[in-house]
């Protein structure tokens, strides 16, 4: 018997946008997440007040993640938490006025922050919030951080040992809304670059990552919470599919905005397709902090320095005339991906992602730099990576 193997690469009969439709079709049902309170367009939404009664009781919290794993993954692609932190004992309020000071101060500097998916002006960015908050008001920052909510729903998907990272978004007065989109990591790259990326890379992207916001103001529909399609992180191309038009009109028609209020909390799975919804309002100031929280396993076993690896085999790259051979070079030799880094000194402005060390490298292959000059152009990098700038 011949066993015919799926292509390795997403192929013409994998953009069926029919089965798109027919996907993000399906219903949540109770029997699947029997711990929720209520399902609301096909979310399943818990009581962030029995989070800690879950959370210490280790059979329970060991159920609870595993239906969380479930609905992020299999379900929905999406769970929210009602009253997820408080005043009381998260000092909502305190860490909410902390970010608007800090977004005050950015417009007071006449700082430019970029935003990957929505128009300038649209919003206010407060990148890297989670080491702000801490530096500003350690004491804040812990009792923030320790709401049972966010522990939960970031082991749920990724297990122990994941790292946070957060943005805070606020959508000010008439901003316009987000374009269709899948996210961190394979969603920040072009549609032409993702298809560099093997069908087996897509589905591996999910499992990276998590996606979570907390409301820091309430959230009605008018002013825009984030628009999600539910089921849609099961459609394996979906990566590339989020920047076609048909499957774009599918989003329009079939998405959903969940009204939120001050302290709730929303995870999702990254490949779910998404964007913040449009502020209609004319007086009313949207804001989350966004959780962007990733693997422990995205990481290489030593400690790597690419820029010493970089300046050996510069020398020898414009002697290479083949450009394939060259790529192999630069691929062993040098960064080819932008983050981490500090989006406050190096946004990604005017695209998704700022300059990766191989794209300074293959500039200057290109515009014949000297050692000198690739050595400076890598230290001014590495400054505006590390917030020098």
């Amino acid at each position: 018997m011949t066993i015919t193997a799926p292509p390795s690469w997403f192929v013409d009969a994998d953009f069926d946008v029919d089965a798109f439709r027919a996907l993000t079709s399906r219903t949540t049902h109770h029997s699947d997440v029997p711990t929720a309170i209520a399902i609301e367009r096909n979310i399943p939404i818990y009581d962030g007040r029995a989070m800690r009664d879950i959370a210490r009781d280790p059979e329970r919290r060991k159920a609870f993640i595993g239906e969380l794993a479930w609905a992020l993954g299999q379900g929905p692609g999406t769970v929210a938490f009602k009253r997820g932190l408080t005043d009381d004992e998260n000092r909502l309020a305190e860490a909410t006025e902390i970010f608007q000071q800090i977004i005050a101060d950015q417009h007071a500097a006449g700082r430019p922050v970029g935003d990957h998916f929505a128009k300038p002006g649209s919003n206010d960015r407060v990148w890297n919030s989670h080491e702000k908050l801490a530096q500003r008001s350690p004491e804040v920052f812990v009792a923030y951080y320790s709401a049972d909510v966010i522990a939960l729903g970031c082991e749920a998907w990724l297990g122990p040992h994941y790292q946070i990272s957060a943005q805070v978004n606020r959508v000010n007065p008439g901003g316009t809304a987000q374009v269709p989109h899948r996210d961190y990591h394979v969603g920040f790259y072009t549609a032409e670059q993702m298809e560099r990326f093997p069908r087996h890379v897509h589905l591996m992207s999910q499992t990276l990552s998590l996606q979570g916001g907390v409301a820091h103001t309430d959230m009605p529909i008018e002013s825009g919470p984030t628009m999600l399609l539910p089921f849609s992180q099961l459609f394996p191309a979906g990566f590339i599919a989020s920047y076609r038009d048909e499957f774009r009109e599918v989003f329009a028609e079939r998405m959903v905005q969940l009204p939120l209020e001050r302290g709730d909390v929303v995870f999702f799975n990254p490949a779910l397709f998404h964007g913040a919804g449009a502020n209609v309002t004319t007086d009313f100031e949207r804001m989350a902090n966004l959780l962007q929280v990733s693997s422990a396993f995205g990481r290489t076993m030593e400690t790597m320095n690419p820029d010493i690896t970089t300046l050996a085999a510069y020398p020898y790259l414009a002697g290479i005339d083949d450009e394939r051979t060259r790529e192999n070079v630069i691929a062993a030799a040098c960064e080819g991906y932008a983050f981490p880094t500090n989006l406050d000194s190096d946004p990604p402005i005017g695209g998704l992602a700022p300059a990766s060390q191989a794209d300074i490298v293959r500039q200057a292959v290109t515009d014949r730099w000297t050692v000198d000059q690739l050595r400076a152009a890598l230290e001014a990098r590495n400054d505006r990576r590390a917030g020098l700038t």
